[in-house]
């Protein structure tokens, strides 16, 4: 049986190669800061607000840090939910996800991530667009029987 080239192995991406995403930004360091930064302004905007109502903050950093981690080609400890799941009750328009798409090109020009790896960044996280916004509100789904659907308050 040929083994795998170590590039498309496990083992480089769970520790992240020398020419990932996640290492050229500087790793973990940069996520936080820019996690940081972003979810500063992200939990203060009025768009925002209702999204992360009953969200702590240093959670959601850390757990968009370690998603983001995976995701740009870092280590693999993200064990929360894939965006389609954990958005399900979320209606989240196109304009709210350009929206904070916008907020965060902002915020990687802001923590100095150089223009190349902030283009490369954005477009990752781009791609997930398609997992979250919704076309209607019926499109949301509650996550358990307790949930609500979250909306900003000029979408519904």
């Amino acid at each position: 049986m040929p083994s795998l080239p170590l590039k498309n192995s496990i083992t480089e991406h769970d520790f992240g190669a020398d020419n990932s995403l996640y290492a050229l930004i500087g790793g973990r360091p940069c996520l936080e800061r820019v996690h940081k930064a972003l979810y500063n302004k992200i939990f203060t905007h009025p768009t925002f607000r209702a999204f992360f109502k009953n969200t702590d903050q240093a959670h959601q950093e850390n757990q968009q840090t370690d998603f983001m981690a995976m995701a740009l080609g870092g280590p693999s400890h993200y064990c929360g939910r894939l965006p389609d799941g954990a958005h399900m009750h979320m209606f989240v328009t196109e304009e709210i996800f350009e929206l904070r798409h916008q907020i965060l090109a902002e915020t990687l020009k802001e923590c100095l991530v150089p223009a190349e790896l902030r283009d490369r960044w954005l477009s990752v996280d781009y791609q997930f667009k398609g997992k979250i916004v919704k076309k209607t509100f019926d499109d949301c789904t509650k996550r358990y029987n307790s949930d609500t659907i979250l909306f900003a308050p000029d979408t519904v």
